[in-house]
């Protein structure tokens, strides 16, 4: 990072710059070209707090942001005595211009064109990262309209792995990871708002910071551009940072909020069914789940969250039955939802036990495994139904099928060398269980370095919810 403490320094620079082209730091903020030196712009500007006073020794960092571009590395300088500061030889293209000075901070996105010169005016906020008990400084009163209610939490920080502050057992984690990957899916892939707005360049400043490594100016930077523009995009994108990185409870109340303002958004619901899930409240994050079904019943995402949920519940899930016969009903050529449907009739079945809905089960999940011969879930269904009703012939039929068809699915394994002990093949029982346990092994291994590679925020709750678990 280039830090430069006077004006003279600056202009020096500045000049040699000019001369010899610009510096490799400034080579990487700007698209990759071969265009000759007159084509260069010139990006330049001041920086001043809210009160309009012009602030000297603000770091401005300038991000080149096209999508097409390998990587996106900022380059920084200072502002002289007068507050100001200009970056040279720039080539064409989309930048993320910021400043920083203590906790104020300014965001633009901009458009620079052959050979421009433009000049920006940036205007210092405060960022919203107060302690517990202090309110945030510089908001003004058109932001608060916006964006009335305060947080109930604080982004402190960053803390280890291991305190994942995920509930329940192994699988329900595992689940809960895959939720929360699918939550990231449902964020859009171009911005839905203005792209030269102050609220969209905060989220754009929030998705770079996220990029390069720092999800704690990322989070913040998404509340921010919320309070600018309380948009569902805003909301969704502070409620999935906050998730990503294992905030769940905090998401939850994101995700409300977002749900409250946006009633319409299936997505916003779906987000929070995944955050609750996360906090440990299965049976309230099914009924958010069923409700963004019927919200957009042609939207597979809810149904997908319901039937990963199904995978790991051992009771029935209120709502879940029903939405599930709705999905497979209305996709009949989706394997996935003949196999959620079927998950989600075993555990009622289960209890009573009638002949019709093993018959059911047993069609819905052939019907599943036909339309996708590589989902080695639906024979490991149909091997443990098989083997409920005592039939282990049909039950090691199905379940070869399962480690054929996904040789890394540990469970399939385990039942496969259960069924071989039935029919009395003892060594081809200990080679399945001797799979089961290097599957297991494996698994393990992968989620614990992603776990290790996915950092946890530290949040600092202020008054608990009553709506929110505990």
């Amino acid at each position: 990072m280039l830090r430069l403490r006077s004006f003279n320094s600056l202009f020096s620079l500045i000049v040699l710059a000019a001369l010899a082209g610009p510096s490799p730091a400034a080579q990487e903020a700007t698209p990759p070209a071969s265009k000759p030196a007159a084509e260069t712009g010139v990006i330049g500007g001041t920086v001043r707090d809210a009160t309009g006073n012009l602030v000297s020794g603000a770091t401005v960092t300038l991000y080149f942001t096209s999508p097409d571009s390998a990587r996106s590395t900022g380059t920084s300088i200072r502002t002289d005595a007068r507050g100001a500061f200009t970056f040279v030889g720039m080539r064409a293209g989309r930048f993320l211009l910021r400043a920083e000075a203590s906790e104020s901070r300014a965001s633009q996105v901009l458009d620079l064109a052959a050979a421009e010169k433009k000049h920006v005016d940036l205007v210092l906020t405060a960022q919203s990262s107060a302690a517990p008990g202090e309110s945030a400084k510089g908001n003004s009163a058109a932001n608060a309209l916006q964006f009335a209610d305060q947080p109930n939490f604080t982004v402190a920080g960053m803390t280890d792995w291991s305190n994942l502050g995920l509930h329940g057992s192994d699988a329900t984690a595992r689940t809960s990871e895959a939720l929360t990957r699918e939550t990231l899916a449902l964020k859009p892939g171009k911005a839905g708002e203005n792209g030269g707005s102050a609220a969209a360049a905060h989220r754009l400043a929030g998705d770079q910071d996220e990029k390069l490594g720092d999800p704690v100016a990322a989070v913040h930077e998404y509340e921010t551009a919320t309070r600018l523009g309380a948009s569902e995009e805003n909301y969704f994108a502070w409620g999935s940072e906050l998730l990503l990185h294992r905030a769940a409870q905090p998401a939850s109340e994101v995700f409300a909020k977002g749900a409250a303002a946006y009633p319409d958004s299936a997505r916003m619901l779906a987000g929070l069914g995944a955050a609750l899930y996360a906090s440990g409240s299965l049976e309230e994050a099914a009924r958010k789940l069923c409700a963004a079904a019927d919200l957009s019943p042609a939207d597979d995402a809810p149904y997908l969250f319901l039937g990963q949920m199904e995978e790991t519940a051992t009771a029935p899930i209120a709502c879940s039955e029903e939405k599930l016969g709705r999905f497979a009903q209305q996709q009949p050529g989706n394997a996935l939802a003949d196999y959620y449907y079927a998950l989600s009739l075993t555990k009622r079945e289960r209890v009573a036990g009638g002949a019709d809905g093993f018959r059911q089960i047993e069609r819905l999940l052939e019907k599943s495994a036909a339309l996708d011969p590589k989902l080695g879930e639906a024979h490991l269904q149909l091997g443990i139904l098989y083997s409920e009703q005592g039939d282990f012939v049909r039950a090691t039929g199905a379940l070869q099928k399962a480690v054929a068809a996904k040789p890394e699915l540990g469970l399939a394994h385990y039942r496969l060398g259960q069924a071989y002990k039935r029919t009395g093949e003892e060594a081809k029982a200990q080679q399945e269980f001797a799979l089961y346990a290097q599957c297991e092994k494996s698994a393990a291994d992968a989620r614990e370095r992603e776990r290790r590679e996915l950092r946890q925020f530290l949040v600092i709750l202020k008054d608990a919810p009553p709506s929110l678990p505990q």
